[in-house]
């Protein structure tokens, strides 16, 4: 279950996090502003894309899109987002609760500069109704991430 391998990394890597599960669905970027009463642009949304035979995970701003000429020149060749079935296979995690937590396969994971303009956002975790609300380097720091400017 995909909402418990995110519990799970919380528990091992940062135990004073907690996942919030809400009664309101939060996938898509208008419902979890509104579930959780903050502005779409903090909410951290999991973009997931292919760049030639390589898979990654970029964390953006919820506003925020996706530029595809920096995108491009960031990862070395054209980005295209990863299907429905692909995107559950890699992760572990269902369409709407995408999240760089608790995830099936390794992936290399990028936090988009939109997301610094917050000192805290709310990220999926793992199911349609589920987030965390967690500090913005914080959330980069836990995934390992790479910070990046590929939206606009």
């Amino acid at each position: 279950m995909s909402i418990e391998s995110v519990k799970a990394f919380f528990a091992a890597h940062a135990p004073d996090i907690e996942v919030i599960e809400t009664t309101a669905s939060s996938a898509t970027v208008a419902e979890a502003a509104a579930a959780h009463a903050v502005e779409p642009a903090q909410i951290a949304k999991t973009i997931c894309l292919r760049v030639g035979d390589r898979a990654m995970l970029v964390v953006a701003g919820g506003t925020a899109r996706l530029d595809n000429r920096k995108a491009r020149e960031a990862f070395g060749g054209k980005a295209r987002m990863l299907g429905l079935d692909e995107v559950v296979e890699l992760t572990g995690h269902p369409i709407g609760g995408v999240c760089p937590f608790g995830l099936k396969s390794p992936l290399p994971v990028y936090c988009d500069q939109s997301l610094r303009r917050f000192a805290e956002v709310l990220p999926a975790a793992g199911a349609t109704n589920a987030a965390v609300r967690i500090g913005t380097e914080r959330l980069a720091d836990l995934v390992g991430a790479t910070w990046i400017d590929v939206c606009q």
